[in-house]
């Protein structure tokens, strides 16, 4: 059995869901700050909506948004398409709508992970029908190997492999969203799934 272990605190933390770690908490601070650095570039002189997708997407906007030197407001939208389950049903619903305006806005979706990109289309169609100025997208990882529907990625983070991650954010059944690093889900956890 292999774990994954981390550094929270000064104190060792041990996992025995984890496979091994993807992504360290120092890259994924490193990456953060440069996609920041970006946004700030490409939108001088304007502000930003931030849309974060709920509950995933939470832990990497509030530290984006940290790094993001123009005006910057940001909203939640919440989505499913998984549920409980590993794997996507193909059906995207809205659970939770914005609060803000979008008409004349410069909009940044913030998504936790892009995969099959049925979620992000649809909330990409979704937002230019409210009429905002501009609609991009935001996402700490993408997994183009899982890809059904075609997602224009303006600000990635990394590129990964087609394994089960969690951590910073992303989860397995609501857990392990606590991690400050992108770990692998050991199989164990899942493969009984659905029996």
């Amino acid at each position: 059995m292999s774990f994954c272990a981390g550094l929270s605190k000064g104190a060792l933390r041990v996992h025995p869901d984890c496979e091994r770690i993807l992504i360290s908490e120092e890259e994924i601070r490193a990456k953060v700050a440069d996609i920041g650095r970006r946004i700030s570039n490409d939108y001088a002189g304007k502000e930003v909506l931030m849309i974060g997708i709920l509950k995933g997407a939470m832990i990497f906007l509030a530290d984006l948004v940290r790094e993001i030197t123009v005006p910057v407001q940001y909203d939640f939208m919440a989505v499913s398409s998984y549920g409980a389950s590993s794997k996507s049903s193909g059906e995207v619903r809205i659970l939770k709508d914005l609060e803000y305006g979008v008409e004349g806005r410069h909009i940044i979706v913030v998504e936790d992970i892009v995969d099959t990109g049925l979620t992000l289309n649809y909330l990409a169609e979704n937002l230019k029908s409210r009429d905002p100025a501009s609609v991009k997208i935001c996402t700490l990882l993408d997994k183009p190997s899982r890809r059904i529907e075609p997602v224009e990625i303006d600000y990635n983070g990394f590129v990964i492999p087609d394994e089960f991650v969690v951590g910073y954010g992303l989860d397995y059944s609501d857990r392990y969203r606590n991690f400050p690093y992108i770990m692998v889900l050991s199989p164990k956890v899942y493969m009984n799934e659905g029996e």
